[in-house]
C-alpha cells in the first residue's frame, strides 16, 4: 500500500452527542484497522523501554455530517467507480442493538434506504476519497 496516495477520512453526524460521536469513530475505527492491518505502523518504545502500540500511519480527519449527506454519500460508494474502497458503516439500528446477534438479525429487515448513518468511514485512493468528501469541512 502506498500511504502516499492513501487517504483516510470519518464522517461523523455532526448533531450527536460527544460521547456518541466518539463511539462511533472508535467502533469503525476498529473495523478499519481489522480490513487494513497493513496501515498500522510497528510498535514502538520509549526510553524506558515501554511498549506503545502501532497507530495508523497517516492523519485520520474527522468531517462533519448530517444523515441526508451521509445517506448520499453511502449510496455513491455502492457505485462501481469506488467499489475498491474500503468502507464502515455505522447505524441507527447498531447502536440500537446489545449484541452482535441482535445486530446480525434486524438487519435482515431493514433496506438500506432505511438506515440512518451516524458515521461513515473511507479508506483508498486519495482522489475517489477527496471526490466523494473534499467539500466537507472538520467535525469541531
Amino acid at each position: 500500500m502506498d500511504v502516499q496516495n492513501e487517504k483516510c477520512i470519518m464522517i461523523i453526524d455532526e448533531n450527536l452527542p460527544l460521547g456518541m460521536a466518539a463511539n462511533t469513530a472508535a467502533i469503525m475505527g476498529i473495523s478499519l484497522g481489522k480490513e487494513m492491518p497493513e496501515v498500522v505502523g510497528k510498535d514502538v518504545f520509549d526510553r524506558s523501554g515501554n511498549r506503545h502500540l502501532g497507530i495508523i500511519e497517516f492523519p485520520v480527519p474527522i468531517l462533519k455530517g448530517n444523515a441526508e449527506m451521509m445517506q448520499t454519500i453511502r449510496k455513491r460508494l455502492y457505485e462501481p467507480e469506488f467499489s475498491d474502497l474500503y468502507v464502515v458503516d455505522f447505524s441507527d439500528l447498531a447502536q440500537g442493538c446489545k449484541t452482535y446477534d441482535a445486530f446480525v438479525e434486524k438487519m435482515t429487515f431493514v433496506s438500506e434506504t432505511e438506515l440512518r448513518y451516524l458515521g461513515i468511514g473511507i479508506c483508498g485512493e486519495k482522489k475517489k476519497v477527496n471526490k466523494l468528501t473534499g467539500s466537507m469541512g472538520l467535525l469541531r
